[in-house]
């Protein structure tokens, strides 16, 4: 995922979805595309720790793009919970905008 202050939404097949949302550009990659999807289909746990990992349909997925989406706030815990133990994905405000603005180009 990418940040730049562009102003202008746009598409690239190579990088995969751009959304401009308040002036920072969000670039997501089809693998952090895809774990949004399936997140917000609600087929994803968090595991939470200091550096939370995601599964989805009971598969591990890629440390670095869940990173990114969490610290992006486009996904988050259902609830809060302690370290080492589980809790659905959800996506965010944030991340329901994207969606939807990813549904648009698309479309």
């Amino acid at each position: 995922m990418k940040n730049s202050g562009a102003s202008f939404p746009m598409q690239d097949s190579r990088v995969g979805t751009v959304i401009v949302m308040t002036g920072i550009r969000i670039e997501l990659n089809r693998r952090e595309r895809a774990i949004l999807r399936a997140v917000a289909a609600g087929r994803a746990v968090l595991v939470w720790s200091c550096e939370p990992d995601l599964t989805v349909d009971g598969c591990w997925c890629d440390h670095s793009a869940v990173h990114n989406l969490l610290e992006a706030g486009l996904i988050t815990g259902a609830r809060q919970v302690g370290f080492g133990q589980l809790t659905p994905a959800v996506v965010t405000k944030a991340g329901a905008v994207i969606l939807a603005e990813a549904a648009e180009i698309v479309a």
